[in-house]
């Protein structure tokens, strides 16, 4: 006689015992990776040297005369640091809380060296078995200390570089409402355009970021992890409609979010740049973000063209998609963080990723209108002019 499986109502009667057999491998686990622990696990005789590893994580100057290396241990043991080393040369220095630092510990090495402005200067930790990491201070700047000037000159980088140029883009508005169906669909072809390569930018922003976060952050495969879900998330909240078409004001809406996260990211590069001594700020410089990002009002108000939404509204996408390069030129100046940096970037992935979804949905829509297939010539030279106004303006913009 075959046994019966157990019933539903037998299984809610020995819940207590299915959680303890869920639970055993994990304590059996346990007591595995103790035994190791505690003995080596016979493996002693394999051992070799200590591994080592120690991640600068950032340098300030805070004031002349004094140098300030944060770092953490993202190895697998404790690292004792009891020499620093700059420009060749051993100086004294203090260390907050300890030279040794357990596996993820954290510390703040303050080095008292007189500094030349302007001028490159790299930092070197030695380990108590001679191991070495270096940093490098490509330009030595002083640290800026928040006050309320320098608050107000980032905000008007931020403001130069992201609400000003797509204010100025969302100014076609009048002239997209006057233009006929098949350059609408060119128009709106373009925008997918625009964002596809928003999407590639921004991904390769966010690795860049990744790449400077300890090794147990684990950069890329967070950034692929953090879009992934964004994008999930996005799309399953969208389903959520039961079927109802999204109404053109949202689409421009989440557009706008999405180019806002990845004016945040640029943001936040401006910002760290600037505090670094890296960057000059110029005149070349605004003029070149400016006629980079104005194409994005254009992709903003795309979809709206057919129904005005209200003064109100174009307020509202324009402070969305260009405010948090405001916020992030703030942040990356005062308190840069890799780790945010990476985070808001890989979220924006996903965020354009999702609208690209939406608006080709649009042209889709449009296309059959026409009784045109979708990959037609007016579509693919849109998507195809897009990119390249991208691509080409950002000429004036890297740096």
């Amino acid at each position: 006689m075959i046994p019966q499986t157990t019933s539903p109502e037998t299984t809610g009667r020995l819940s207590g015992t299915v959680w303890l057999l869920a639970l055993i491998p994990f304590i059996l686990l346990g007591v595995v990776l103790a035994y190791i622990v505690a003995t080596g696990g016979g493996l002693t005789e394999l051992a070799g040297p200590p591994v080592e590893h120690v991640s600068i994580t950032r340098i300030t100057l805070p004031q002349p005369g004094l140098i300030q290396v944060e770092v953490i241990n993202d190895g697998p043991q404790d690292v004792t640091i009891p020499q620093v080393q700059i420009d060749d040369a051993y100086y004294y220095f203090t260390a907050e809380p300890s030279t040794t630092l357990s596996r993820l510990g954290r510390a703040t090495f303050t080095i008292p060296y007189p500094w030349v402005e302007e001028e490159l200067h790299r930092v070197v930790l030695l380990t108590s078995i001679g191991t070495t990491f270096e940093g490098e201070i490509g330009a030595a700047v002083e640290t800026p200390a928040p006050s309320f000037n320098l608050f107000a000159q980032f905000g008007l980088i931020g403001l130069y570089v992201g609400i000003v140029p797509i204010g100025l883009g969302m100014l076609w508005y009048p002239f997209l409402q006057r233009i006929g169906a098949r350059a609408m669909m060119f128009i709106l072809a373009l925008t997918v355009g625009l964002l596809v390569y928003l999407a590639i930018g921004t991904w390769l922003d966010a690795n860049e970021f990744a790449l400077e976060l300890p090794a147990f952050w684990q950069g890329v495969p967070l950034v692929i992890f953090i879009a992934l879900l964004s994008l999930g998330v996005l799309l399953a909240v969208g389903s959520v409609r039961k079927g109802q078409e999204t109404t053109p004001l949202g689409i421009a809406y989440r557009i706008a979010m999405g180019i806002g996260l990845h004016n945040l990211g640029e943001g936040l590069a401006i910002g760290a740049a600037f505090a670094l001594g890296e960057a000059a700020l110029g005149t070349f410089l605004i003029l070149g973000f400016t006629l980079h990002n104005i194409t994005e009002g254009i992709g903003i108000v795309s979809p709206i063209v057919r129904k005005n939404p209200g003064l109100r509204h174009f307020l509202l996408l324009a402070l969305i998609s260009g405010g948090p390069a405001i916020l992030g030129t703030w942040i990356g100046g005062f308190a840069f963080s890799p780790v945010l940096a990476t985070i808001f970037l890989a979220i924006g992935v996903g965020a354009i990723l999702q609208v690209v979804w939406e608006v080709g949905k649009l042209v889709a829509r449009d296309s059959s209108k026409l009784g045109l297939p979708l990959i037609n010539w007016v579509n693919l030279s849109g998507v195809v002019v897009g990119i390249a106004l991208m691509y080409f303006t950002a000429f004036f913009v890297k740096f």
